[in-house]
């Protein structure tokens, strides 16, 4: 069984809205340019056809992987966490206890996850360690340098 794959609603939303616009407008668009291409001749040396060729190819595996994710996905919601823990699709503020740095982050599906942008997915140590927190808990991360630890001082729902 393939493996099931958190997204928000928005980001779902967001996928079949460009699954849909690449199946339509973009395939239309790479179609013509093909036509174009094999006008000009000689295909075993026609750059244009060539590039046309690459282009229709990476349609094809944007689309087929839109196509996987949709089918795969399950979307995320804090409903299964009360109101006041940490748990998909809410934002907090976390307090590094050693060094004092303050840092909010956002809970998203897997694959919305980038921590440099301050999102993170319960797939992360990070956010395993949070997940189901409240505000003035402790929570301990292992990381790479050792273990760290956060308290988190507020949650948006």
């Amino acid at each position: 069984m393939a493996k099931e794959i958190k997204l928000s609603q928005e980001s779902l939303d967001n996928y079949k809205q460009e699954l849909e616009y690449l199946k339509t407008t973009r395939a239309d668009e790479v179609a013509e340019q093909l036509k174009e291409a094999r006008s000009f001749g000689d295909l075993s040396e026609n750059a244009e056809y060539d590039e046309a060729k690459n282009e229709q190819g990476k349609l094809y595996s944007r689309i087929a992987e839109l196509e996987e994710i949709i089918k795969h996905a399950v979307v995320v919601s804090g409903d299964t966490y009360a109101a006041d823990e940490v748990s998909p699709g809410c934002r907090f503020v976390v307090e590094d206890l050693e060094f004092g740095d303050k840092e909010e982050y956002n809970f998203v599906g897997s694959q919305e996850a980038n921590p440099m942008e301050g999102k993170i997915s319960d797939e992360s140590p990070f956010g395993k360690a949070v997940l189901g927190h409240k505000v003035g808990d402790i929570v301990q991360v292992e990381a790479p340098i050792g273990v760290v630890s956060y308290k988190i001082i507020e949650l948006k729902k």
